[in-house]
């Protein structure tokens, strides 16, 4: 029978995914278990598959669409099944009779860059168009399209009645909550009168220019003001460059971070002229060339074994702890920061945790990380010393209690075990901890045995 392909909830702290990518076109056929579509989380690109061999036959939502879980964003037709099937689907979604059958969509559109996805306009010609967020309810498929007119300036159709339903993309409604403007008062020009990114753009620029005059003054209606960053004009020469899905997301994910988890810093300046030594010797007898940063993961990761206390993570009813050391690694991918987690790090020799870390930011480059790569674990080590940076404070990457940041190694003077002054080589490394989970006594021992593995390093290889 005819079901819903629905988006599905690919990051366990997030209920909107971006649509990265449609694999298959409307009328593919398509078997159990193959991808369909690729979506876009904050931290990676993941394949929807299909979960019953069937026909595609109509694409709810574009590529660029922010689509809530649970949302469908496609019609899936049984072998053989007779088309009406899927119009009795669309009509579920519109509220309209099924007296329409359901038109296949064009051929899916190419992956499209992030600036090119966010604009929501009614495009020229059909093609697949945006399933309506979770509240809406609302369908924009194409038995929707029914009752539009396509003229030389492009598709256009009536508005919905004001009252009932509002047909709105979500770029729209985030753009008419951030302007101030009430989306109920909007006329919308996409499919079926859903409001889209221009209708919001030309309501604010309405309400910015002076009124005409009127033979009857009428009171206005009283709008907020608009954000400050909405009026930043550019400077001369200026680019502004619009976000992409990746990059919003990351950012609302370390604002809710900022915000919601209490930090607390914790600095100490560690010797490492032993751990230099003793990646030189591994790295003439190993296959696999050891960093640095791979000797700070895996102290990181004993450090939890012998202080257990800090391999927790806070919940809204419960501190949960875990039975493994799982370290996640920061990369700076050419994608956007990821943090893919090397699992059981503690107990991985350090040829093979090294392996891991270059084969994860490999894959994170190439977009080819799994969910499950980038979920679980306490503790993220973050390491910017390969750009001079002496010290910094990272913000914990949630639902983590605590993040290592690693500068630089650099030479000082020392105070040397017979008390005379010498040279050294030391790193400045902040411990970032979320205080809800974590007291200060607890991240305290956990960095004085951290201390203890980098500058005694032999305890890395027992």
């Amino acid at each position: 029978m005819a079901t819903f392909l629905r988006m599905p909830g690919v990051s366990a702290d997030s209920d909107e995914a971006a649509l990265e990518n449609w694999l298959v076109a409307a009328g593919a056929s398509v078997k159990k278990g193959e991808a369909v579509a690729a979506v876009e989380t904050e931290k990676a690109v993941v394949d929807i598959v299909a979960e019953l061999d069937g026909v595609v036959h109509t694409l709810l939502a574009e590529v660029g669409d922010m689509v809530p879980v649970g949302d469908p964003i496609a019609i899936v037709l049984a072998v053989g099944e007779d088309p009406s099937a899927a119009a009795e689907l669309a009509a579920q979604l519109s509220g309209a009779p099924a007296t329409v059958e359901v038109v296949p969509s064009a051929p899916a559109a190419t992956a499209a860059s992030a600036s090119v996805a966010e604009d929501e306009a009614a495009p020229v010609n059909p093609a697949p168009v945006s399933a309506d967020a979770a509240q809406d309810d609302a369908s924009t498929g194409s038995a929707a399209d029914a009752s539009c007119s396509t003229g030389s300036t492009g598709r256009s159709c009536a508005p919905e009645p004001k009252g009932g339903r509002i047909f709105a993309s979500p770029l729209a409604r985030r753009l008419a909550k951030e302007y101030g403007l009430s989306i109920e008062n909007l006329d919308g020009t996409g499919p079926n009168g859903r409001i889209v990114r221009d209708d919001v753009e030309r309501a604010r620029a309405s309400a910015a220019a002076p009124a005409a005059p009127t033979a009857v003054p009428q009171p206005a209606a009283a709008q907020p003001a608009p954000t400050p960053a909405a009026d930043i004009e550019l400077p001369e020469g200026g680019e502004a460059t619009p976000h992409s899905k990746l990059r919003r997301l990351i950012a609302n994910r370390l604002q809710t971070s900022k915000r919601d988890a209490p930090h607390f810093y914790l600095e100490a300046t560690l010797r490492v002229d032993e751990l230099l030594a003793l990646r030189t010797q591994l790295n003439e007898a190993s296959e696999v060339r050891i960093s640095v940063n791979d000797l700070f993961v895996k102290a990181a990761a004993l450090a939890l074994r012998d202080v257990p206390e800090l391999n927790v993570i806070w919940t809204p009813d419960a501190v949960v702890s875990f039975a493994t050391q799982d370290v996640a690694v920061a990369v700076a991918s050419e994608r956007g920061l990821v943090t893919p987690v090397i699992a059981n790090a503690g107990a991985l020799s350090i040829g093979a945790l090294a392996a891991k870390v270059k084969d994860a930011v490999a894959r994170a480059n190439e977009g080819r990380l799994q969910q499950s790569e980038l979920q679980g674990g306490a503790i993220s080590v973050t390491n910017l010393g390969m750009f001079g940076v002496d010290a910094f404070s990272a913000i914990i990457n949630p639902p983590h209690s605590a993040i290592l940041a690693v500068g630089a190694a650099r030479k000082v003077p020392v105070v040397l075990d017979d008390d005379t002054l010498g040279v050294g080589t030391v790193v400045t490394v902040t411990l970032s901890v979320d205080h809800r989970p974590v007291d200060g006594i607890i991240a305290a021992r956990w960095l004085a045995r951290l201390r203890e593995l980098i500058e005694k390093p032999l305890g890395l290889l027992i």
